[in-house]
């Protein structure tokens, strides 16, 4: 019966189609799905990440195809979808590639704000759109998107990044009604927090916008590893772990208050750097070195502190949520 039960859960043969796979989340991916006998379409733009990724894939003997696309171009995506078919069929897709804006909204060049739109919201609506019409003369396929928990909360000073995820958000769930008579076809969104991956490094930067990769980033492999259990057992939506979860339910209960605090602090550390120039790092052109898929070497220490402080951040918050309304009721009880 385990037997059975293994291998329907089994990935292995399965095709799987990943954009902005070249580093990051995305190339954690790519090394998750090979090393569960998938078959790896690895797409990004840069040749060099992806010539990497390749041959790391088939070194674990799996078959691996690189194609060198942009994701806010359709014609790019559409020869993606192309280069997979020719391995069959596609199993699974997934949306991952995106860039990101930081900095005072008047002060990043309209170009830059404009190609952020480009890449993560059409370039999430390509990838769907292409991978929905094939799910459909398959009737069988699973589209992940990595939505990030932008598309619960803004970003503090990345207005048009966060505008991006909201609207990934809505789209996909939208989506997933228009596919919910569709046993065999599914849409699942994953919302990880802020990751310690090279995307940080990679990001635009103005106004004196320099934030490092704090302690409390999740590590990349294990975001990769919840994209591997929706491809075993899909669902809508699934927060990875519970940093993801506990802040997006901070800001649920108390939206202006966490981004306003949240903005104060970014402000007061552009004010205090002095390098204001301005850098559209890799919204406008191909990711730079490093490519890899850490920011930073990962710590586990790191990564116990920044649990105990989000259980505290929860619970702080629970209480504070249960004074509130205590205090609104004791109000009402005394009014009456």
């Amino acid at each position: 019966m385990e037997n059975i039960e293994t291998q329907k859960n089994s990935l292995k043969g399965k095709n799987v189609v990943i954009t902005g796979s070249s580093s990051g989340v995305g190339r954690a991916a790519a090394e998750a799905f090979a090393r569960e006998g998938c078959n790896i379409v690895i797409a990004a733009r840069g040749q060099k990440g992806i010539n990497e990724v390749v041959d790391f894939c088939r070194g674990l003997n799996v078959l691996a195809i690189g194609v060198s696309a942009d994701v806010s171009v359709a014609e790019d995506v559409e020869r993606v979808a192309r280069e997979a078919l020719s391995l069959g069929k596609i199993d699974i897709w997934i949306n991952n590639a995106g860039v990101m804006a930081s900095g005072k909204f008047e002060e990043i060049p309209l170009e830059v704000h404009q190609q952020v739109i480009k890449t993560n919201l059409f370039g999430y609506m390509h990838g769907a759109y292409n991978a929905i019409k094939i799910f459909k003369d398959q009737n069988e396929g699973i589209l992940i998107n990595n939505v990030s928990i932008g598309g619960f909360m803004p970003a503090p000073y990345s207005a048009v990044y966060s505008a991006t995820k909201y609207g990934i958000r809505g789209m996909m769930e939208c989506l997933q009604g228009e596919i919910s008579n569709r046993k065999h076809i599914h849409i699942c969104n994953l919302y990880p927090q802020l990751q310690n991956s090279t995307g940080n490094l990679h990001s635009a930067k103005y106004s004196g916008f320099d934030v490092t990769i704090p302690f409390i980033a999740s590590d990349p492999r294990d975001t990769a590893a919840k994209m591997v259990q929706l491809a075993k057992h899909p669902k809508k939506d699934l927060f990875p772990d519970l940093r993801a979860a506990a802040i997006a339910n901070s800001y649920r209960l108390f939206p202006k208050m966490i981004i306003n605090t949240a903005s104060a602090a970014v402000r007061m550390k552009m004010k205090l750097n002095n390098d204001k120039e301005g850098n559209s790092g890799n919204v406008l052109t191909n990711s730079k070195e490093p490519l890899r898929v850490y920011g930073k070497t990962p710590s586990k220490t790191s990564n116990n502190i920044s649990f105990t402080l989000l259980a505290g951040i929860g619970i702080g918050a629970a209480l504070l949520l249960m004074k509130t309304i205590a205090g609104k009721s004791l109000s009402s009880n005394e009014t009456v």
